[in-house]
């Protein structure tokens, strides 16, 4: 199986042309063995023990704000990944002009949320630590407002968004829009390389999406999901859960 397709440029020299989407096939399966896996394994470690409850005082966790550039980023993302892998697995439809406005506006909230972070965030808490790797193996050490699995989760979705939006935005000048004509190729080699970026960064968001939906959606951290919806966690919840000396919360 190949991993990168290549092609002939009109000189006759081989070039890149992209990933080889048979990989995604590989990715797929891997995936929901890897998810299934995790499922029974932990399904048989259950332990029998209260469920903190959501009742009671509620602690502030997502401002609107932040829960909206979630979401819209979440919807960009998933249309992203359907119109670009939808017409390789057979289902033909007009992708193209779908796909640059999503990407269009995935690298507008990116920017935003960036910004925001820097300045109007406390930008560290979310960034993994040395610490933090111990985190996993010590059931005593609780983390501040992110786990270790979250903070390291927003890193590789960090670099991967990153690299998905810098070769998006070469691959969108090299398209016709509405704003301008299709350019000619000067370099086909070049145009190659961020295909092929393009699409291996698409394989891993294919991967890290399916698994933050996965674990978004387990009984033991439904609480978090429905926090990014309406913004709290219970008090019990949060101190079953976390160090509150490590998490300072918002009034």
């Amino acid at each position: 199986m190949e991993i990168v397709r290549y092609k002939r440029d009109v000189w006759g020299d081989e070039v890149i042309l992209g990933v080889s989407w048979d990989l995604l096939w590989v990715v797929a399966v891997a995936i929901l063995v890897l998810l299934a896996a995790h499922a029974i394994f932990m399904a048989a470690l259950a332990k029998k023990k209260a469920k903190p409850s959501p009742e009671g005082k509620k602690i502030h966790r997502h401002d609107a704000i932040d829960r909206a550039f979630h979401w819209i980023m979440a919807a960009c993302m998933l249309a992203l990944i359907a119109t670009g892998v939808m017409p390789i697995i057979g289902i033909h439809f007009a992708w193209l002009s779908i796909h640059w406005i999503a990407g269009l506006l995935l690298t507008f909230v990116v920017v935003f949320h960036i910004i925001r972070a820097s300045f109007w965030q406390d930008f560290k808490s979310i960034w993994v630590t040395p610490a933090d790797f111990a985190e996993p193996f010590d059931e005593t050490r609780k983390p501040g407002k992110y786990s270790f699995e979250q903070k390291s989760l927003h890193l590789a979705m960090t670099v991967l968004v990153l690299l998905v939006i810098v070769t998006g935005v070469i691959l969108f000048l090299n398209i016709r829009t509405p704003f301008w004509e299709r350019p000619s190729v000067a370099d086909e080699a070049q145009l190659g390389l961020m295909f092929l970026l393009h699409g291996l960064a698409t394989l891993a968001l294919v991967a890290f999406t399916a698994i933050h939906i996965y674990f978004a959606l387990r009984p033991e951290k439904i609480f978090y999901t429905r926090s990014m919806v309406k913004g709290w966690i219970s008090e019990d919840e949060m101190r079953a859960n976390h160090d509150t000396s490590k998490w300072k919360v918002k009034d």
